[in-house]
């Protein structure tokens, strides 16, 4: 294992060799289309040329990163890579790597491959983390969209580029290969590829052959501490007829208010007609140890055949498939039964508030006060997406495309775990709710009158088991696509190019679960073999006061013994049995498009654009399922999409832009579904939740400017500022209302907190974006190959947050509507990276950080403010390679140097932590051999 010791001594010593090694690189310079000039040069400069043409030439507003050789992303996955482009944040860092991208703080992003839109099962998009980087010849970030583009994403869209046998002038291989050390999780896992392309003259035209295949596992370790939402509780001087220190019932105070209840020193409620003080305190403390196993295999196969000038004909396939093997032991600590049953218990508040901080008390209500769980989660994707096309060149002047595309995709998992609860644990309990720097503390001190250690929470006679749980999923998903398009070069006044075309898609979902009976054996721990128990060490690497290491039901042999465990509890295996069906949807979109590209010359200077408009239609056949019940619908919805991009080029290095489009969000299948949804109920709590869809639901609209000024003021080097806008309505929000149901848990009717998704919010975004790439010339020769990409985003939101009720005929309606900054919006965000090659060698090292933002509401049920925030994120990145042959590199790659804990809090920093979570570093060596 790497540590850092190692890892600052292997940073030097590149850092000298490379000194040591530096000549002058080579600046050979040619012309590419539209007299770009292009500096041919290998490595990370040659990426960032290639990227900086991809903008330059683009009539879009358009960022990308390039491969910097066959095969080779400098990063672990794309989203990685991705964070370095300007406008672009990252975040949701766990199962070893960045999971969620947003465009200028939104995260509806449309993601095709080749231009193809692709998505995962039911869904409308696929997690680009699932796309493997070796696989990657490019990625394009849109911006803006034309009319011939895709309309849906109101971020913007990622089309990622594969590799084809056109590409190369004869046969290429490229065998590429890393070992890759997440640090938590102890292990050295490979990340491996191989690309084989060839062409061939024949007597029937050229033909060309690709296969490239990649697979990756990584083996993880997540670890977190949360401190619990709050409640309020009575003083230790109660209104006549009530215990101190006793939970409040919601008859009293108002679950779910934007802002939470008060918490000023002193704050009331009315209890039956007198004031009565309370204090505000968290339910539990609970720590989360996650070890995952994930695979992602990849494949990629691209035949071209060009029989003749005028004609060129292309079939593709793209699989990608994901497995995951997640086993989560917790350790979960109801902390309200212990203090609040206790008159003596000291509780210290923080100052001016009625929060309580800590406190520590005589744990005498020992049963149901605690539990661990044993968690295991599988999960499988497998994705097929194949298309075949051609283009021919009807005249000169007109080329018509069209490609028929199949896609299917199927996701699946099973989710099996047992609680634990304990049956000694009588001893001494110290809690922190915030210890320091936001980490909550739990001690538990053993009780010297008892005669076992309560303190000892690995010892199996201390435990005994609890509730089983037992579900499962399917959801499949596929698409039939066919699209035409036509270029037609014309001369009608300053319009010079006409492009127009089709697009029919028919999409079907089906939507299945299965929930077993689960139930309740409450046997020893010490009553099942050994296996039976796990065990687990060093918990939250030793940052918190928290227990480090504690007992609970093995999750992975519960699983691969689910027969008996079942059979245990008095149920069948379900093995052949078939899940019940949510929902089949069948969705038709038509869709057609015509654009123009024009040029001028005004005031000397060339004026260009492209306008034109798509209009896009969408009918859906929709039956729900909810037991034998079923229900029917339809639904259509047609949006009229415009798009205006202009450029004027004020000289010949200078350029800029401005652009009108409008963008749609069609709803997500699952939450049209109007079939309710319990939730679970971990501490007793008064209220509970559940959730229904609506297929009611529209899509959502965003109305796009844009306006940038780009200044490329050497071949390799460029600056560039662009303003933007976004005016977006019909957001998707939930409702929530207060109602009585009786769910499949409860033994009577019982009060829930149900939500619903409607389109009852808009909102505004706008913003600034600076970017910049720059190498310097004319440096020494030491310090030749010196340069820097650095980017900066500041954003400004503003979304309305509706507040419901619900009148005496039970109709929900809009009692006030209030305005806040958009969800998982970070107002400044900025990259840096500073970049050395020189011959063999090139390094990089990236900084990334991004402000707090938003994250999302928690349940309505509780009494603190709703908005859940995450502290600001940052990530030091190292990357190095050495060519130790025109044919062999050697690569070194190290992520999260920092080694971060990532951290969420209930929108007050100081006083309302929440979560606290450890994320790997990571380690790689590797080598790319090409022929």
């Amino acid at each position: 294992m790497f540590k850092r010791t190692h890892l600052a001594t292997a940073v030097v010593l590149a850092l000298s060799s490379t000194m040591l090694q530096a000549q002058e690189a080579d600046t050979t310079q040619e012309d590419a289309s539209q007299e770009v000039e292009v500096i041919e040069v290998s490595g990370i400069r040659a990426s960032l040329n290639k990227a900086i043409n991809i903008k330059r030439q683009n009539m879009q507003i358009v960022d990308a990163i390039v491969a910097e050789d066959i095969g080779k992303f400098p990063d672990n996955n794309v989203v990685e890579a991705l964070q370095r482009v300007t406008g672009v944040q990252v975040t949701d860092r766990a199962s070893g790597e960045v999971n969620t991208v947003s465009i200028r703080g939104l995260t509806d992003v449309t993601t095709t491959v080749n231009g193809r839109n692709i998505f995962t099962s039911t869904g409308r998009s696929i997690a680009l983390a699932d796309i493997p980087a070796a696989l990657l010849q490019s990625a394009n970030v849109y911006k803006t969209r034309s009319a011939s583009q895709l309309g849906s994403g109101l971020a913007g869209q990622i089309d990622v580029k594969t590799q084809r046998p056109f590409d190369f002038e004869d046969s290429k291989v490229v065998l590429a290969a890393r070992a890759i050390e997440q640090e938590q999780a102890d292990y050295y896992d490979p990340n491996v590829s191989l690309l084989m392309s060839d062409r061939w003259e024949t007597d029937f035209g050229e033909v060309g052959a690709l296969v490239n295949v990649a697979y990756a596992r990584t083996r993880f370790r997540d670890q977190s501490i949360t401190a619990g939402a709050m409640l309020p509780y009575f003083t230790k001087n109660p209104p006549e007829g009530y215990d101190m220190l006793t939970r409040i019932s919601s008859e009293f105070w108002t679950p779910g208010l934007e802002e939470g209840l008060p918490f000023a020193a002193g704050s009331t409620l009315d209890i039956n007609g007198v004031d009565a003080e309370y204090y505000l305190s968290r339910d539990a403390i609970f720590g989360i140890d996650k070890y995952g196993d994930r695979e992602r295999p990849a494949v990629s196969v691209s035949l071209q055949w060009a029989p003749n000038d005028w004609s060129e004909y292309l079939f593709e396939a793209f699989y990608n498939g994901f497995r995951t093997d997640d086993q989560t032991t917790m350790f979960f600590k109801n902390v309200e039964h212990t203090y609040l049953l206790d008159p003596s218990t000291p509780l210290y508040l923080f100052g001016g508030t009625n929060i309580v901080k800590a406190g520590s008390a005589m744990d005498s209500q020992n049963i149901g006060n605690n539990f661990t769980s044993g968690d295991y989660f599988t999960g499988k994707t497998d994705g097929f997406l194949y298309a075949l096309g051609g283009s021919w060149y009807l005249t000169d002047d007109i080329q018509v495309k069209s490609e028929l595309i199949y896609q299917t995709s199927e996701y699946s998992n099973m989710f099996f775990a047992m609680r634990g609860v304990p049956q000694h644990l009588t001893g001494t309990l110290n809690f922190d709710f915030n210890a320091g720097g936001g980490i909550p503390s739990l001690e538990v001190i053993d009780n010297p009158n008892t005669a076992i250690d309560e303190s000892d929470l690995t010892n199996r006679a201390l435990w005994q088991t609890d509730g089983l749980f037992d579900n499962s999923y399917r959801g499949e998903g596929d698409a039939l696509t066919f699209k035409v398009d036509t270029e037609q070069f014309v001369n009608l006044g300053p319009i010079e190019k006409l492009k127009y075309g089709l697009r029919y898609d028919k999409r079907t979902a089906e939507d299945y679960d299965y929930l077993g009976a689960g139930g309740n054996v409450a046997m020893s721990l010490t009553e099942f073999d050994d296996g039976f128990t796990y065990i687990n060490s060093d918990f939250f690497d030793g940052r918190a006061n928290f227990p480090g290491t504690w007992a609970a039901v093995n999750a992975k042999y519960i699983a691969q013994n689910r027969q008996e465990i079942r059979a245990l509890h008095g149920y069948d295996d379900v093995t052949d049995q078939a899940p019940g069906i949510n929902f089949e949807i069948e969705e038709v979109s038509k869709e057609a498009y015509v654009e123009a590209d024009f040029a001028m010359e005004v005031g000397g200077k060339i004026l260009d654009g492209q306008f034109g408009v798509r209009v896009e239609r969408a009918d859906r056949e929709m039956t729900f399922y909810d037991g034998d019940l079923v229900s029917e619908g339809e639904g259509s919805s047609t949006s009229v999409l415009p798009s205006f991009v202009v450029r004027y080029h004020l000289a010949d290095d200078i350029i800029t832009r401005f652009a009108y489009t409008e963008t749609v969000r069609r709803p997500d299948f699952a939450a049209l579904n109007p079939t309710i949804s319990y939730g679970s109920n971990l501490t007793g709590l008064e209220l509970k939740t559940a959730g229904q869809g609506n297929p009611d639901l529209g899509p959502v609209e965003s109305t796009n400017l844009d306006i940038s000024v780009e200044w490329y003021f050497s071949p390799q080097s460029s600056v560039y500022a662009a303003w933007f806008q976004r005016d977006i309505e019909g957001f998707v929000f939930d409702s929530k209302r207060k109602v009585t149901l009786q769910g499949p848990e409860d033994e009577e009717p019982t009060g829930y907190v149900i939500t619903q998704p409607g389109n009852a919010s808009d909102g505004k975004l706008n913003g600034w974006e600076l970017g910049l790439v720059y190498f310097p010339e004319d440096l020494p020769d030491v310090l030749d190959g010196l340069g820097v990409q650095a980017s900066y985003t500041l954003l400004d939101s503003e979304q309305d947050i509706p507040e419901f009720d619900v009148d005496e005929n039970g109709d929900i309606f809009v009692s006030r509507v209030l305005s806040r900054s958009m969800f998982a919006v970070s107002d400044k965000s900025y990259s840096v990276v500073a970049v050395y090659e020189k011959e063999d060698f090139d390094m990089r090292l990236s900084y990334v950080w991004r402000d707090d933002f938003l994250n999302n509401y928690e349940a309505a049920i509780f009494a603190n403010p709703l908005g859940v925030y995450r502290r600001p994120e940052q990530s030091l990145n190292f990357q190095m390679s050495y060519d130790v042959s025109e044919n062999l590199m050697l690569t070194f790659d190290a992520t999260n140097l920092t080694d971060e804990v990532y951290q969420s809090y209930y929108q007050y920093p100081t006083t309302n932590n929440f979560g606290s979570a450890i994320i790997s570093r990571t380690f790689a060596l590797g080598m790319r051999y090409s022929m």
